[in-house]
């Protein structure tokens, strides 16, 4: 085998050549760890969304969006006195009677941004209990409180949804009178007012869902034999886990087109550093050549080729790790129905340097086969 230092010192035989090689794998890389950033982090925040624990009493055929759906306002009532094991603390069980509605905000500089509205009352928080106020106080007529991410989600400053500020829903004046946070969650994207005001502000006289906390996720056949035997409410049961998932499966035309995106810039990068290995291995035939000619075989010298590349698109990929936390570690990442923080974690950085690795060896094949192939004769005198 030929030593790592002659690997080494041929890197720098062509300076401009390295640094494409490393800027063109550092590209990459970067595009892989963000698909990968971006795939797992909604993935998580609509897994981290539902509880086992929550179940939902939708309209029958409005599964797949609980804004569509339509539930009497005494669906509430009605369930909270017939499934036993809901949760209960200081006498006050947890059903939350909630009207889903997206519409239009507009703010005090003119701007508008569509935002996703939940009415509630304040029984909601013994339904979401990882839902804390971190400033301010639950709202009140004429209020609303804010999710932390609202207004990355809004795509406004955070200055526009903050304490005491007022904005417009259908031409009525709110106050915004508290801020939230439920770490993990789409939650923390949306724009929660009282029942009664999302009541009038949407014109309807149903809600959308009521959901339910039980003390035991076992407990779910109870309530949905209670959602069929009421065929008069007209209900449809799911768990709130499975309605996040559900969620996830639609969304999964956007994870792909992620990859597909990322995957053909890759390959477009991957044949352009082909190219440029092609361009500063092809010259070296006769070095090549003249290596057999004293004893080092074509194996050797292919592993030696190897670890030029590969400690090239290392090199890369370690620049792209260093880039990736920098730019990429906690930046948030709206989409339709919340946001999500993208995460440098481990799986993201074995992701990296699995494709500088990966990189370096499909990269050196076709070189190195162009320049090894030719007999030894006729690769001593190439010029």
């Amino acid at each position: 085998m030929l030593p790592f230092s002659y690997a080494v010192r041929n890197l720098f035989r062509s300076r401009s050549r390295l640094l494409q090689t490393v800027g063109g794998s550092a590209l990459v890389v970067l595009l892989v760890m963000a698909s990968v950033a971006i795939n797992t982090g909604m993935t998580r925040v609509l897994s981290a969304s539902g509880s086992p624990h929550n179940v939902i009493f939708i309209g029958a055929g409005s599964e797949e969006s609980v804004q569509r759906s339509e539930v009497p306002d005494s669906s509430a009532e009605i369930a909270q006195a017939s499934i036993p094991g809901i949760s209960e603390k200081l006498g006050v069980r947890a059903v939350s009677s909630e009207i889903h509605y997206m519409n239009h905000l507009e703010f005090a500089d003119g701007s508008r941004a569509q935002a996703l509205l939940r009415g509630v009352t304040p029984q909601a928080l013994r339904v979401y209990p990882d839902l804390h106020v971190i400033e301010g106080t639950f709202p009140k007529a004429g209020e609303v409180m804010v999710g932390r991410l609202a207004w990355r989600k809004l795509g406004v400053p955070a200055e526009a949804l903050k304490l005491g500020v007022r904005v417009k829903l259908d031409g009525q004046s709110l106050t915004v009178s508290g801020i939230f946070a439920a770490p993990g969650t789409v939650l923390e994207s949306e724009i929660w007012g009282v029942l009664g005001d999302l009541r009038v502000l949407s014109k309807r006289e149903t809600v959308s869902c009521v959901v339910v906390r039980l003390d035991d996720p076992a407990g779910f056949p109870d309530a949905e034999l209670f959602a069929k035997q009421r065929l008069d409410l007209e209900l449809s049961t799911l768990r709130e886990s499975d309605y996040y998932f559900r969620l996830t499966q639609f969304f999964q035309p956007l994870r792909v087109m992620t990859w597909i995106t990322a995957g053909l810039i890759a390959a477009g990068a991957v044949l352009g550093g082909i190219n440029t290995l092609y361009a500063a291995i092809a010259p070296r035939v006769k070095e090549m050549a003249a290596l057999q000619a004293i004893g080092y075989g074509r194996g050797a010298l292919l592993a030696s080729l190897m670890q030029e590349s590969i400690l090239a698109c290392l090199t890369g990929a370690l620049l792209a790790s260093v880039v990736a936390v920098l730019l990429l570690d906690g930046v948030t990442v709206p989409f339709s129905i919340g946001a999500f923080t993208l995460e440098v974690g481990p799986e993201v950085a074995i992701t990296g340097i699995f494709t500088g690795l990966l990189l370096g060896v499909i990269g050196t094949l076709p070189p190195a086969y162009r320049c090894l192939s030719p007999p030894l004769t006729v690769a001593l005198r190439s010029a």
